[in-house]
């Protein structure tokens, strides 16, 4: 040690303040002293503390990965495929397994996926896709241009008979080189980039399976995808359905790993069973089955009475049809009959969107204002027959076709609990018009197949499914009355066909915003069904579950939208190293 260290260590030992307190330290009894030292341990323990608090609330709260899910569903998946899916779970397996060109955001936006970015010719027919490099399958194969074009040259394949076979029709498709594939329309079509959600399949291990072998490949329960989950375990029942499907996270997902690292579905034969499960804790999540934690959405559907005129004549009137829709009382359907999970509807278009909705009608002189509506018509009620007879049509004359009358109702819906209690409502209603209402109730696919596909019905209780894009040329254009379109209300208007085809050519967002906008006040004043409420879309989770974000609905499988950046853990680091 050298003359000039030493003196620096005499000199902090003899700083007057130290002195001083070493000196009074020595001056304590031994108690005394005893107390002194834990009081200036306790205030080190405090100033550390202080310390950590202060680092504490500088750092940022992020989230880390592990942890599990397991989401209970009604039904049994048949096909995970994107090319073959059919039923809700089939859909919600593919949507983990499998990924898209573009997929679904958390707004309900569609964003770049597997695709990096696209392009839009001028005249809105030909859409160029450029693919990530590097978007991978679960076995680390890369996703090249060939992939998507197999996966849609497939879809329009009629020998497979895939459900998206309509869509894809007429829609030329070309890999431009590995990384580039384009699509040409033969018109404008505004709904097509969604689309291209399309899970795509590997064309390596798929090309050489023939149509007939497609449903059964054992790469149906093991699938090969680029979603954010794949797929390690199929378990079945003695009769071979499938009751669990256990999935692991994709480390090669080209969006990111997700935090999660594993989900698995437990799937059941009644929605009683589920419920049960969910209250037990035997399941964490579960669409459709409500909690304290249960998430909310708008579901894009709109469910109503639709008439039929061709079924009976009556319905051709319109002042029929504005005063059964006006008898209703939809606020006590949504608030009591469907436990405030629904927003009452008086036309085509649901809510969640940019369309301003049609006001509903106060409920507390429903049954009066339906009665008004007849009786300016020319209608008289007969409450000996209990119906309304047509004496006097407004204007002047007589009734065309001879006497007309408005009596017994017969509603056809579908068995299942939401619309049977629906049902019952819109009977009490209708009947305080002093009208019968008959109700005939048909399982669902009875329904479709025997009822609605031969427009076997005078009214029917049903919901239309509303596409993101909110085409609803299917369901409204004059043009889709028969068997396979959906204009069950058997509407024509050549006003509206008009508009429906500028929707669905239309790109620019604003133009469409305001054809879409009068399609809704056209249709609600035509009164072709009784619109009554678009229902909520409730999804049950636990509480430990953070990051879901939930976006309209069109299908459950909607849900999944973020599902790679759901977690169930936290880290704590400082802001500079959180992504």
């Amino acid at each position: 040690m050298n003359d000039e260290t030493r003196e620096r260590l005499m000199r902090v030992r003899s700083i007057p303040v130290l002195e001083r307190v070493q000196e009074r330290v020595r001056s304590f009894s031994s108690g005394d002293r005893i107390v002194f030292y834990v009081l200036s341990i306790l205030v080190v323990i405090a100033s550390l503390s202080g310390l950590y608090t202060l680092e504490q609330s500088l750092l940022k709260e992020v989230p880390a990965y592990g942890g599990s899910l397991v989401e209970g569903e009604v039904g049994s998946p048949q096909f995970i495929n994107p090319l073959l899916t059919i039923s809700d779970a089939d859909r919600d397996l593919y949507a983990l397994v499998y990924a898209g060109l573009m997929g679904l955001s958390g707004n309900g936006s569609l964003v770049p996926v597997l695709a990096e970015s696209y392009t839009l010719s001028p005249d809105g027919k030909t859409y160029t896709f450029t693919l990530r490099k590097n978007a991978k399958f679960i076995d680390g194969t890369p996703v090249t241009a060939q992939d998507v074009v197999f996966t849609v040259r497939k879809a329009q394949d009629p020998g497979l008979k895939s459900p998206g076979y309509a869509n894809w029709s007429g829609v030329g498709v070309l890999a431009v080189d590995q990384q580039t594939v384009r699509f040409t329309l033969t018109k404008p079509y505004a709904p097509f980039l969604g689309l291209t959600t399309l899970g795509i399949l590997p064309s390596r291990l798929w090309q050489n399976i023939s149509n007939e072998e497609f449903p059964f490949s054992t790469l149906e329960t093991n699938p090969i995808g680029a979603g954010p989950f794949k797929v390690t375990d199929v378990s079945r029942d003695a009769s071979g359905l499938i009751r669990s499907v256990s999935l692991e996270q994709n480390s090669l997902y080209v969006l990111g790993r997700p935090y999660l690292d594993a989900i698995r579905f437990d799937f059941y034969s009644r929605v009683e069973d589920l419920a049960t499960a969910v209250r037990s804790g035997a399941v964490e999540s579960a669409y459709d089955v409500s909690t304290k934690e249960s998430l909310t959405a708008p579901y894009a559907r709109v469910f109503g009475v639709f008439w039929n005129p061709s079924e009976k004549q009556v319905y051709a009137r319109a002042e029929v049809r504005k005063a059964l829709s006006l008898a209703l009382d939809r606020h006590y359907i949504v608030d009591t009959v469907l436990g405030g999970y629904a927003t009452a509807v008086m036309g085509p278009v649901p809510p969640g969107g940019s369309v301003k909705q049609v006001p509903v009608p106060q409920a507390s002189n429903s049954t009066a204002a339906a009665a008004r509506v007849l009786q300016a018509a020319g209608w008289v009620y007969d409450g000996t027959q209990r119906l309304w007879v047509l004496k006097a049509p407004a204007g002047g004359g007589s009734a065309s076709g001879g006497k007309q009358t408005l009596d017994r109702i017969t509603i056809r819906t579908s068995n299942v609990p939401e619309l049977k209690n629906v049902a019952s409502a819109v009977k009490a209603d209708w009947e305080k018009l002093g009208i019968p209402v008959d109700i005939e109730l048909y399982e669902p696919g009875d329904l479709s197949q025997n009822v609605i596909r031969p427009r076997k019905y005078e009214a029917l209780l049903y919901g239309m499914v509303i596409g993101r894009d909110q085409d609803l040329y299917a369901f409204w254009n004059s043009g889709e009355r028969n068997d396979p379109g959906l204009n069950i209300a058997q509407y024509a208007n050549k006003t509206v066909d008009a508009l429906l085809e500028s929707v669905r050519g239309s790109t620019d967002e604003e133009t469409r915003a305001v054809n879409l906008q009068k399609i809704e006040d056209t249709i609600a004043a035509d009164y072709p069904a009784a619109f009554i409420y678009a229902p909520d879309f409730t999804y049950a989770v636990p509480n430990g579950l953070r990051g879901v974000v939930l976006p309209q609905i069109i299908t459950p499988a909607d849900r999944f939208a973020t599902v790679a950046t759901w977690y169930r853990f936290t880290d704590a680091v400082w802001p500079f190293l959180a992504k």
